[in-house]
């Protein structure tokens, strides 16, 4: 580990969702493996964000060899990749945490809320991963394009963090938080449904509005303010 923090690994890592999360954390010290069906393009992808960050560890895996070696396992894969990316890893993700990013979109529709037979694309990964893995869900409501400007804040992009272990959601909101996002715990892996339907609101938002990127933000103030 680097100053004592995990390493992360970020599969199915060479997309704008993915290269975005890691360029952010990379760049808050974290140590970063990329994760992709082929290692070299994996290799690329690290080279890079590395480029780009000018500062940090970062390199390149395949999917499975990624997620063996890192502390916490995130994955930023479309939902039609979901499920063989989840046994591609089943076995190096045992006893991690492990955050699912997946909106379960269906094009052409995907302004349209279509949620998969197991409630949510995060409880489904629940199931097929195993009591021992901690799956958390984050970051569904996030614009990629935000994630990749160097130069935009991201303080008023809030993220809703749900799973069954407190632990782990504590994890992954630090984790937002590091990369400048206001993150809050939103309670068990079913409650994830509300933050994976959201997406497909915010992206027909997105179109009706003209809005580059819309996010949510959780209005109020708490004991701590």
């Amino acid at each position: 580990m680097s100053d004592d923090k995990p390493t992360i690994a970020v599969i199915g890592g060479t997309g704008d969702l993915g290269t975005g999360l890691a360029l952010r954390l990379l760049r808050a010290g974290y140590p970063i493996v990329i994760g992709s069906r082929a290692a070299d393009r994996a290799a690329t992808a690290a080279a890079e964000l590395r480029e780009r960050a000018g500062t940090g560890e970062v390199r390149g895996l395949d999917n499975a060899a990624a997620a063996a070696a890192a502390d916490v396992v995130i994955m930023t894969v479309p939902f039609a990749s979901q499920r063989p990316t989840l046994e591609a890893v089943r076995d190096a993700v045992q006893g991690k945490v492990f955050v699912d990013t997946t909106v379960p979109l269906v094009p052409p529709k995907v302004m349209r809320v279509q949620m998969p037979a197991s409630g949510s694309a995060a409880k489904g990964a629940q199931e097929l991963l195993g009591e021992d893995v901690r799956v958390v869900s984050a970051f569904q409501n996030v614009a990629a394009a935000h994630l990749q400007d160097e130069h935009a804040r991201l303080d008023d992009c809030d993220v809703l963090v749900c799973g069954n272990d407190a632990d782990a959601r504590a994890q992954v909101v630090t984790l937002a938080e590091a990369m400048g996002m206001r993150a809050w715990h939103a309670g068990p892996i079913d409650n994830s449904v509300v933050a994976e339907a959201l997406t497909s609101v915010l992206i027909f938002m997105n179109k009706r509005y003209k809005i580059d990127g819309a996010g949510i933000r959780i209005t109020g103030r708490t004991a701590a303010d």
